[in-house]
């Protein structure tokens, strides 16, 4: 990747030091001298309903406290604390997760859900409802006042369980998951250095994952979502010599390292919520390069993309930081660009200010202003999930596939990749090196089979 990263203010961590992860607790070491370090917890509280059933606070640490009061309070707090927990047994991720149950004081901490929804489409509100019977229990009072939407990962929860039901037989068919039909996949990947460039700087990956083994996917094959969750991720490197070769291949690695753990964790139960998985992944992998970058010359300014594609029950979850991209091609037609460019070309694009063609002759088109490494402060990357159904794929690929191919033109060249007898991705990819060439190109293609 020939990229430029625009910081919008110098990373002030680069001048402090750096200390051992293995120090005694509230012990700082560095160049002979010893810091105590003593932590003040302050706790602020906001007041967001004060009725005759319940008093529930906001606290500014992003926790809730709901404490019953009024007829019947303690049969209430006994039966939330109750649903929150099988709930959270179950792996049900569009809920509060319960910190603490408090029985004399009949208060529950839990997560913060997001804030109230005032309008939801009535399908999806009934849908909403209907998905927390999966998981074995019914809302009692399956209205508005109890959908949220949580911001961070763009997803509507469901609060107050303090009248829900249990159900005798949940609709659980492993733990952690709810039942699905069972979905095929097939899918391709390639890479190509290009017509130009000396080095690789692309990388992608693949994994299947189960609660007991992780196995490295080829190029191409078939699986289920019976034989456990799918993983596919692509990362652009960059930096000077070989430092975004280098980059890249960290940041793959982390993936392989970090990401099956969770996954696994989730199958035997635990829940996870995907959001907060992708978070901490793409903060270590951030840490990883500021850390390299900050420690070796030859290092200095290694960046890197990700573009993460997880395959779980009949959800795809997604997590993007850079200029790589993820395409969903429905099964009707058509193309969408699920992932948002982190340029400022991108976002001139997104908001209608010029044309796909203007923007892919924009002199600035490869300036990132958010990437893993490179020296940015922060690592906010871009979360979400869409359903899929038979005949979808998606396309995660570099930014040497959409330089050099405008977006109407993929699904024409993915529908010509039979007739050539060549795998999709590499009529891909030799299509867009054949039109530029000029960058690494790289493309992964997943396709959900409709057998």
């Amino acid at each position: 990747m020939a990229a430029e990263v625009v910081s919008p203010a110098s990373n002030a961590s680069n001048f402090l030091p750096s200390f051992s992860e293995g120090m005694p607790d509230g012990i700082l070491v560095h160049l002979g001298f010893k810091f105590q370090v003593f932590t003040l917890t302050l706790t602020f509280m906001l007041t967001v309903k004060d009725t005759q059933r319940a008093l529930v606070q906001v606290c500014f640490d992003g926790s809730v406290r709901k404490t019953f009061q009024g007829p019947k309070a303690r049969e209430r707090f006994e039966n939330e604390a109750l649903v929150l927990r099988h709930l959270e047994q179950a792996g049900c991720d569009f809920v509060p997760r319960l910190i603490s149950a408090d029985p004399e004081r009949l208060l529950l901490v839990t997560t913060n859900c997001g804030s109230r929804v005032d309008q939801l489409d009535s399908g999806r509100l009934t849908g909403l409802f209907a998905d927390l019977e999966r998981y074995g229990v019914r809302h009692e009072d399956p209205e508005m006042r109890n959908v949220t939407y949580r911001q961070q990962d763009g997803r509507f929860c469901l609060i107050d369980f303090e009248f829900a039901t249990l159900l005798r037989e949940p609709d659980v068919s492993r733990p952690g998951k709810p039942a699905t039909p069972a979905l095929h996949f097939s899918w391709s990947a390639h890479s190509d250095r290009g017509a130009v460039r000396s080095n690789n700087e692309d990388i992608f990956i693949g994994l299947a994952m189960d609660s007991k083994d992780v196995r490295h996917l080829g190029k191409s094959g078939t699986s289920s979502n019976d034989d456990g969750d799918l993983l596919f991720a692509v990362s652009d490197g960059m930096g000077g010599a070989q430092a975004g070769e280098f980059a890249s291949r960290i940041t793959i690695d982390k993936v392989t390292r970090m990401f099956p753990p969770l996954i696994r964790q989730r199958m035997e139960g635990t829940p996870i919520g995907f959001a907060h998985a992708f978070e901490a992944l793409f903060a270590e992998i951030h840490k990883a390069l500021q850390y390299l970058g900050d420690s070796y010359e030859e290092c200095n300014g290694m960046g890197a993309t990700l573009s993460l594609c997880w395959f779980s029950g009949s959800l795809m979850h997604f997590a993007h930081i850079g200029d790589s991209r993820i395409y969903h091609l429905p099964a009707a037609g058509g193309i969408n660009q699920i992932t948002e460019d982190d340029t400022h070309v991108g976002w001139l694009q997104r908001t209608g200010r010029i044309s796909e063609r203007m923007a892919k002759a924009h002199p600035a088109k490869n300036r990132l202003q958010k990437v893993l490494g490179a020296s940015n402060q922060f690592v906010n990357p871009q979360v979400g999930e869409i359903p899929y159904n038979p005949g979808d794929r998606f396309l995660i690929c570099s930014d040497g596939v959409t330089d050099a191919l405008m977006d109407a033109r993929i699904p024409e060249i993915l529908s010509e990749h039979r007739k050539k007898g060549t795998a999709a991705a590499n009529h891909l990819v030799e299509e867009a090196i054949a039109c530029s060439g000029k960058d690494n190109t790289t493309a992964v293609i997943v396709t959900v089979e409709d057998r």
